[in-house]
């Protein structure tokens, strides 16, 4: 019997690209607001919070507001984002994380969402894969944001298995630090000077063989 590790994923820029519907629905709010928004700008969201997002688009603006108009933004933007993902099919899950996980499947091992998103289980049904998850954590289920590790303990947590035997893959610096802090071993997904912190980097799913798969299982 082969060992039993836990395999956790993040969500966007790692099995799936919203990125790109989470500038376009922020990018409508900002015009609304009369504030530039651009590409540049919106890498710095990648895994902040929609309330901390919100915040820098208004620093952006030199703008303040109350809290009940940014209440109003935030669901503002949701609505608009989820309008996005109406289409969303298996076509949208990035090169090679389908074979990813079923090839973990095959071996028996434990695999889990950790995501600061709260449309997470929405997206997995979309595309196909939510049977493939044992457990799923995401944005409302925990309290603090990347770094701080809450999302994978917890995920670690509903998977019965130690952190030292957890896996994380994750395509943001504050993710592959969560990961660090909580003694597990990380996986970049991306850009190597982005995510240099990480102790396996790769461009993508299919710059890494069943090989690399087994050797995180076995060590």
């Amino acid at each position: 019997m082969g060992k039993t590790k836990a395999f956790i994923f993040d969500l966007d820029g790692v099995i799936v690209d919203t990125a790109k519907y989470h500038f376009l629905a922020w990018k409508k709010l900002a015009d609304n607001l009369g504030i530039e928004f651009t590409h540049d700008d919106n890498e710095k969201l990648k895994g902040v919070s929609r309330v901390r997002s919100l915040d820098l688009i208004l620093e952006l603006g030199n703008q303040t507001a109350s809290q009940e108009d940014k209440n109003k933004w935030l669901v503002e933007k949701n609505e608009l984002y989820l309008s996005y993902l109406v289409n969303m099919d298996s076509n949208e899950l990035l090169p090679g994380v389908e074979k990813t996980l079923n090839y973990l499947k095959s071996k028996g091992q434990k695999i889990a969402l950790g995501s600061a998103s709260k449309n997470a289980r929405p997206i997995l049904e979309k595309t196909g894969i939510m049977p493939l998850f044992d457990a799923i954590v995401d944005g409302n289920d925990v309290s603090n944001a990347k770094p701080d590790p809450e999302v994978f303990l917890q995920a670690a947590q509903k998977l019965n298995a130690e952190n030292k035997d957890s896996i994380v893959f994750e395509d943001s610096v504050a993710g592959v630090q969560a990961a660090n802090i909580a003694n597990m071993i990380s996986v970049g997904i991306g850009s190597a000077d982005v995510l240099n912190e990480a102790d396996h980097i790769f461009a993508d799913f299919n710059e890494f063989d069943t090989n690399f798969l087994d050797s995180l299982i076995e060590n």
